[in-house]
């Protein structure tokens, strides 16, 4: 299912919105050259967390998936399986579930889950308190799965 029409402020409606990789460089992906180098980071950051085998979902929010035209970074949270252990992972994996370090070596704004470690929300609630802006209105995010490309 494609992606919805922005709204007149050049955001994505209200709600959680299924999306391929695909669909989303397809979408934001160009435009700009700020656009472009912030999508190249999008598909690095998706491949470096699917080459786990433990990604579940990745969600996309943030003024990337807008009509500025110059995003300065990509906001995400990675969403891991249970079975995901940090300690068996990669270098380069281990430098995107450290929030400080991912903006310097990534050019985004990463946050990183496994459903366990939730303890006071479902994952559902706790993937729709993200449609919650700092002002308190309500925007819509993009739910990447992993299985759909």
């Amino acid at each position: 299912m494609p992606l919805p029409n922005l709204n007149h402020e050049g955001e994505l409606p209200e709600g959680i919105h299924q999306a391929t990789i695909d669909e989303v460089v397809a979408q934001f992906g160009s435009g700009t050259e700020q656009r472009i180098i912030v999508t190249e980071r999008l598909k690095r950051i998706y491949q470096l967390a699917k080459a786990t085998g433990h990604l579940q979902q990745l969600l996309i929010f943030g003024s990337y998936i807008t009509t500025k035209p110059k995003p300065n970074d990509i906001d995400i949270i990675l969403i891991f399986n249970d079975n995901f252990d940090m300690r068996t992972c990669s270098e380069e994996v281990k430098k995107l579930l450290n929030h400080q370090q991912t903006e310097n070596e990534f050019g985004a704004s990463i946050f990183w889950i496994r459903p366990s470690l939730l303890l006071l929300e479902t994952l559902e609630e706790f993937i729709e308190g993200w449609q919650v802006k700092r002002d308190g209105t309500r925007r819509g995010i993009i739910e990447v799965n992993n299985d759909s490309e």
